[in-house]
């Protein structure tokens, strides 16, 4: 048969590094193909090569059974391939307009003509009911509606192979759920899709097959009808994954950590209005929300990111509300923020380096303010081993040549192994692998077995409440209810999400 797409014998070198090897990709018409895999198993640089920003170094790609060359991505919108990348590519002080049409403009005398480009857009919009205002600027939208600006970039550009590289990694449980609408929809019109991702529970529910890669080689490809998701996690990892968490009753202790009547302005109702909590030794309190209800900015504050405009932050009794990071890493502070990159780690530094960020100033990292190189790269080798983080160069390597999931364990082993009472993990699994995410759990597990404080802020409602001893739930900046997991449900817990129910 003819395939819409089909990648030969592709393989993709970068140093010694082989990211593609002899991979082998044959996508059918009209099908929805899962491209699954670990963080750095290769997916993304596969589609990448697909969409013309990078060359295979060997193989070829066939579309409708003609051999192509993509040396660019306007080559390859020019075959009606669009891609809509994991981190948008789009221009936040642009319209939404001027983001979609950009490199696509029509012109007259050098002037743009918009009036068809926003008939044409407005007709993409109600067919594919992919609601966004055109006139907004992309800054003030939210990171749902800027992926559907990403899509309605495919569209104007009349591809019919599209894209999507780790397309839920940002989105809210609702927004997915549109999302895997609209891609059936697409599905059913004949378009041809690819998704790069490693949820298991999405490609169940909407792709037709999956092929699996695992350290740049091709594993297999399969009917995803016809396999389990726990035989698509043990080819995606090579072992058999457990997807319970085992957390066993202990009994918790004195509180550590108290936030009382904390607020913080500044930003509307995403503020932080009036929360208090405590978590006490031994205890996991996860904060549940969606997306914008105030979690991050509570963090941020908390952390000493933003300025807190009134309440208080004490760890074991000691005021910390208004002391400097430092301080408040000192006084037993640990964070694992929700923007590793921006937020964890420094990218251009090699991971011996960022594994000191907080802590290089102290007597056993330095002597008359010059670094201890050699002492520095024994406690990252201890870190790296007990940690399990993978890297072409070991202590040596810049972390922006690192996976996503070793970049994360990084942070982890960094914040776990300096000196803390109270760990703070903001997502810490986003956008990781199944083994990744089952590694990451069994080290907050342990945290709580050493009797550490623990505050869990996630948007994986699984996560929430396989791993918590309460749950708080966030709406519109407040504490509106307070849940044992043993005893609540999602739907339960999905109506105080969405303001539909309150405590009183």
């Amino acid at each position: 048969m003819t395939y819409k797409v089909e990648m030969k014998n592709i393989t993709k070198i970068f140093g010694s590094l082989v990211a593609n090897d002899q991979v082998t990709l044959q996508v059918k018409p009209g099908e929805i193909h899962a491209l699954l895999g670990e963080n750095g198993a290769g997916k993304s640089t596969l589609m990448s090569i697909l969409f013309g920003l990078y060359q295979a170094e060997e193989g070829e790609i066939l579309i409708e059974g003609k051999p192509v060359s993509i040396q660019n991505p306007n080559d390859a919108n020019r075959l009606g391939i669009g891609m809509v990348h994991q981190h948008f590519k789009l221009v936040d002080t642009f319209s939404v307009l001027d983001n979609i049409i950009l490199g696509a403009e029509e012109t007259k005398n050098g002037i743009i003509q918009y009036d068809h480009a926003i008939e044409k857009l407005n007709h993409l919009i109600s067919t594919y009911k992919l609601n966004v205002d055109i006139n907004a600027y992309v800054k003030n939208i939210t990171v749902g509606q800027q992926q559907r600006v990403e899509i309605l970039k495919m569209l104007y550009r009349d591809a019919n192979i599209l894209i999507f590289d780790e397309p839920t990694a940002v989105l809210t449980p609702q927004e997915i759920h549109e999302l895997m609408n609209i891609m059936r929809g697409f599905a059913k019109e004949g378009k041809t899709i690819i998704v790069i991702t490693h949820k298991l529970n999405e490609i169940k529910a909407v792709a037709d097959v999956c092929t699996v890669l695992r350290r740049g080689k091709k594993i297999g490809t399969v009917d995803v009808d016809k396999t389990s998701i726990e035989e698509l996690a043990e080819m995606m990892v090579g072992r058999e994954v457990s997807f319970l968490v085992e957390k066993e009753d202990i009994k918790r202790g004195e509180p550590i950590f108290t936030v009382d009547k904390l607020n913080v302005g500044g930003r509307g109702k995403h503020s932080v209005k009036d929360v208090s909590f405590e978590v006490h030794r031994g205890e996991i309190l996860g904060i549940a929300g969606i997306d914008g209800n105030g979690q991050t900015e509570m963090v941020h504050a908390i952390t000493g990111l933003i300025p807190i405009t009134s309440g208080s932050v004490k760890i074991q009794g000691s005021d910390i509300t208004h002391s400097s990071i430092r301080k408040k890493y000192e006084r037993g502070m640990s964070h694992i923020p929700e923007d590793r990159q921006k937020h964890g780690v420094i990218m251009d530094f090699d991971l011996q380096s960022n594994l000191i960020l907080q802590n290089f100033y102290q007597k056993r990292f330095q002597k008359h303010s010059f670094l201890k190189f050699d002492v520095i790269k024994k406690h990252a080798d201890l870190i790296i081993d007990r940690f399990d983080i993978r890297s072409e160069r070991g202590p040596k390597t810049i972390l922006r040549q690192m996976s996503g999931g070793n970049q994360q364990k990084a942070i982890l082993g960094r914040e776990i192994s300096r000196e803390h009472e109270m760990l703070i993990a903001v997502q810490p699994t986003r956008g990781l692998d199944v083994g990744a995410i089952e590694y990451i759990h069994k080290q907050l597990i342990d945290e709580r077995i050493h009797q550490k404080a623990i505050l869990l802020v996630s948007l994986e409602l699984d996560e929430v409440m396989n791993l918590s001893d309460r749950i708080l739930v966030m709406y519109e900046g407040e504490i509106v209810g307070e849940f044992d997991p043993k005893k609540t449900t999602m739907n339960e817990l999905g109506l105080y999400m969405s303001g539909a129910k309150r405590e009183k």
